[in-house]
C-alpha cells in the first residue's frame, strides 16, 4: 500500500481519490475546508489548507509517492490563481520526490485545425489557455532539470457520473432531459466534439502515476470518438427511454446577456470557439504506450443516466 495525495475534491479529485483506496492505497485529499463534498469514504482522509500555501502543501506531502493536482481556482480566477498554486505543487514534488501527476486540459493549445495531439505547441489565445500551458511548461522544465518527477493528464470535457455544475452534459443538460424537455447548449449542436468520461480520467491519473515511461510529457486520457452534442443528447435521451428531446443553440444575443449576470457565462466566451467548430481529441498515443482504453460509449450512458437519476431522486 501507498500513499498518494490527491489536492482538490471535485469531480476529478473525488474520483481520482475513490480509484486509489479502492486499489488499496492511503489517500489523503487536500481542500480548503477539509470535508468530503459526499459521504466519506473509508480509505481516505482529508485535510484542510490552501495547497497555493507551498510550505504547508509540502509538508502535507512528505511520504507521498505521487502527488495528483486536481484543483482548480474558480474559473475567473484562474489567471490569478494558477501560478501560485501550480509553484506550490512543484515545490512539494521537489521536497517528498513524489510523482507530480497534474491534471490538464486543452486550453492550452488554443484553436486549432484537426485533431488535437500532445505533440501540438501551446497557441491559446487567451489567459486562462495560457495560463494553463504556462503551468504544465513550468513542471516540464523541471522534470527535464532533474528536481522532480511531473506528467501532465490532458482530458477534454469531462462527462459522466460525478460530474455535476461544470459540465456541458451535466447540470445544464441532465434534469431537462430525463424529464423530457429541451436542452439547450453552447455553440453548433452538430459539430463534433470530444468527451472525456470521468472514470476514464481516474484511472488514467492513477496509472501513469506509476507508469516511469510516461513521465516529462502530456497525455490525453483515451476518450470515445467524437460526437456533436445533439448526438449525445439523443442517444442519452434513448438511454432514459424519454423520447426525442429537442436541442436548441442558445444564441449570442443571450449569452451576450448572460454574461453581463454570470460570471461563468463570461468566462467561457474565450472557449466559444471549442464548441462552433469541431472539437476532436487524438488519444492513440496513450492507447499506443499503456493498457487503459475508453469505456465503451453504451456505459457511459447507462452509468451517467442512472447516476444522474439517483441524483435527482434524492436531492
Amino acid at each position: 500500500m501507498s500513499f498518494h495525495l490527491v489536492v482538490g475534491h471535485g469531480p476529478a479529485g473525488a474520483a481520482t481519490a475513490r480509484l486509489l483506496a479502492e486499489q488499496g492505497h492511503e489517500v489523503r485529499v487536500v481542500t480548503r475546508g477539509g470535508r468530503p463534498a459526499g459521504p466519506a469514504v473509508e480509505g481516505i482522509g482529508h485535510l484542510a489548507l490552501d495547497a497555493s500555501d507551498p510550505a504547508r502543501l509540502t509538508q502535507a506531502a512528505r511520504g507521498a509517492v505521487a502527488i495528483h493536482g486536481c484543483a482548480a481556482p474558480p474559473l475567473a480566477q484562474w489567471a490569478a490563481q494558477w501560478p501560485a498554486l501550480t509553484s506550490a505543487l512543484c515545490a512539494a514534488a521537489e521536497d517528498s520526490g513524489a510523482v507530480l501527476v497534474m491534471l490538464g486540459n486543452l486550453y492550452g493549445y488554443g484553436p486549432v485545425e484537426g485533431p488535437l495531439t500532445e505533440d501540438l505547441p501551446p497557441a491559446a489565445t487567451g489567459p486562462k489557455g495560457r495560463v494553463r500551458a504556462a503551468g504544465w511548461e513550468q513542471a516540464r522544465a523541471l522534470h527535464e532539470a532533474g528536481r522532480i518527477r511531473a506528467v501532465e493528464v490532458r482530458a477534454s470535457d469531462f462527462f459522466g457520473p460525478g460530474v455535476t455544475d461544470g459540465g456541458h452534459l451535466a447540470s445544464r443538460a441532465m434534469p431537462n432531459l430525463l424529464k423530457g424537455r429541451p436542452v439547450a447548449v453552447l455553440g453548433d449542436p452538430d459539430t463534433p466534439h470530444s468527451w472525456t468520461y470521468l472514470p476514464d480520467v481516474a484511472r488514467a491519473m492513477a496509472e501513469l502515476a506509476t507508469g516511469e515511461r510516461a513521465w516529462g510529457r502530456p497525455w490525453h486520457v483515451p476518450t470515445a470518438p467524437a460526437l456533436p452534442v445533439r448526438a449525445m443528447v439523443e442517444r442519452l435521451a434513448a438511454e432514459a427511454g424519454t423520447g426525442p428531446v429537442a436541442v436548441r443553440r442558445l444564441s449570442p444575443v443571450l449569452l451576450g446577456a448572460a454574461g453581463l449576470f454570470s460570471p461563468l457565462v463570461r468566462e467561457l466566451r474565450e472557449v466559444r470557439y471549442q464548441f462552433d467548430r469541431p472539437f476532436v481529441m487524438d488519444s492513440s498515443a496513450y492507447e499506443a504506450a499503456f493498457t487503459l482504453r475508453a469505456t465503451p460509449l453504451e456505459q457511459q450512458l447507462e452509468a451517467t443516466v442512472g447516476w444522474w437519476r439517483e441524483r435527482l431522486r434524492t436531492a
